[in-house]
């Protein structure tokens, strides 16, 4: 895989997950030519929910994917509230941008990967392809895989995740750190919770704990997710199963609608919450890291997924008119102009982990809080990766 006839860019994209197929897309859209690497046998995602927020939804719609998306994901909207343990309400969750046009959607992982997907040929995808190698010189990138392929490219995107094998090319290994909480989470048929809102995310806030609900798969199913403290270090998995009646002790005494909703769970998962400090650098040479590789983030603000498709997209608006040459000096922009924002994204992750989990001494602080997190979600809502990315190269 090197430079074509054509004079186009050729990227390749290692990890098939939300980010590196959203990077794929965006690439392509802009006239680069992509090859995704998935190291798993077929593309897949474990049945976990995932909130698209309007900072992603519109930069995926300009895609083309508004009508598939609206098709498998669910509305996320009036009703949706913070809420102490016994129900009473703290405020409203904000769910639009400032306009109020672009709102948001709660979707089953594998719904969202399976509209990315088929979106790009199926020759572009290359399955059972786990990279164990990469080097570059002055004109090309090689990647080396665990079944003997290699590939060359004028760009590799690292899209492998928080346990990322490409990110030590970069840097040196800076371990995960665990933020001490174990999510047990799973799907629950909503025709089971008849009297639960349409369109509602709630959050119950309690003693170290927090318990959230949101609809995915057009309504039809609950995403549920119980965050609960644990000494024990946790595996960073999203397939672990996990223990039913642990979760719902975990829980009792809680608002009724919660310990309703967990009597007629049958099985859940769990995984354990990692992220990292901000690393030093994101890129060398022909090699960029993208979402988790680059700035693996608590799931506080459900801003990862979000975060990794701006990622694709400035990355994208970056490489479109660049050279084999120039792809060295795009990706130091790309790490320069992002991780400003994903800076105070990690941060505020972390932050609102502890809000949640009613880690203060004065709870009236922590609802006043939660309350004025409204301007900043219009911060993450508002902005639009795709334009602050041309204006910084001067091109709109």
């Amino acid at each position: 895989m090197s430079m074509t006839s054509s004079g186009r860019l050729r990227a390749a994209v290692v990890g098939g997950g939300i980010g590196g197929l959203s990077a794929a897309n965006a690439l392509r859209r802009r006239g680069v030519e992509v090859t995704v690497f998935e190291q798993a046998r077929a593309l897949g995602e474990v049945g976990a929910g995932v909130f698209i927020y309007p900072n992603s939804l519109r930069q995926l719609e300009r895609m083309g994917f508004a009508e598939a998306l609206a098709a498998v994901g669910a509305r996320v909207g009036p009703g949706s509230e913070y809420c102490r343990v016994d129900g009473t309400v703290v405020g409203p969750i904000l769910t639009t941008d400032s306009s109020g046009w672009n709102g948001m959607y709660g979707m089953h992982r594998a719904d969202l990967l399976n509209v990315l997907a088929s979106a790009l040929p199926a020759s572009s995808i290359r399955t059972d392809h786990r990279c164990v190698g990469f080097e570059q010189d002055d004109a090309v990138a090689r990647l080396c895989f665990a079944n003997g392929a290699s590939a060359e490219a004028d760009i590799v995107i690292a899209a492998d995740g928080i346990q990322s094998a490409l990110q030590r090319y970069v840097l040196a290994p800076q371990p995960p750190e665990y933020s001490g909480v174990r999510a047990y989470r799973g799907l629950i048929a909503r025709e089971k919770l008849p009297e639960w809102r349409k369109e509602a995310h709630q959050v119950w806030m309690g003693d170290g704990k927090h318990f959230m609900v949101f609809p995915v798969r057009s309504g039809t199913l609950l995403n549920y997710v119980g965050f609960v403290p644990t000494m024990t270090e946790t595996v960073e998995s999203w397939s672990a199963p996990g223990d039913r009646d642990e979760l719902a002790a975990s829980f009792r005494g809680w608002d009724p609608r919660v310990t309703a909703l967990l009597e007629k769970v049958e099985t859940c998962f769990w995984w354990g919450l990692y992220d990292r400090r901000p690393l030093a650098s994101w890129a060398n040479g022909r090699l960029a890291l993208l979402g988790d590789a680059a700035h693996a983030m608590l799931p506080h603000l459900g801003q990862g997924a979000n975060q990794a498709i701006e990622d694709g997209v400035a990355l994208a608006v970056l490489l479109e008119k660049s050279g084999p040459a120039d792809v060295p000096a795009a990706l130091k922009r790309y790490e320069n102009l992002r991780r400003v924002r994903t800076d105070v994204v990690q941060a505020e992750a972390r932050q609102n982990g502890l809000r949640y989990d009613s880690r203060y001494a004065n709870l009236e602080q922590r609802d006043r809080e939660i309350k004025n997190a409204a301007e900043f979600r219009k911060w993450l809502y508002d902005y639009d990766v795709e334009k602050a990315t041309a204006d910084a190269l001067g091109t709109n």
